[in-house]
């Protein structure tokens, strides 16, 4: 891939009284929309090794083609 677009975020950690500590990982709204992800779709990280995390869609949704107007 030439023109990789990259986000930097952290690791967020949630600390509920009581519990163990969950760590969070925020998708960034414009990489989401770049392949179409969806609040509540399911996805799953696969781990290729301990410095790359591939994330995998359960279902991935046809593609929505915008269309253009034409200047006819």
């Amino acid at each position: 891939m030439e023109n990789q677009v990259r986000y930097s975020l952290k690791v967020q950690a949630i600390r509920p009284k009581g519990q163990t500590p969950k760590l969070y990982v925020y998708f960034p709204i414009p990489l989401a929309a770049a392949i179409g992800l969806e609040p509540g779709e399911e996805v799953e990280w696969e781990l290729l090794d301990r410095g790359e995390l591939h994330l995998v869609r359960k279902k991935v949704p046809s593609t929505k083609a915008r269309e253009r107007a034409r200047a006819d």
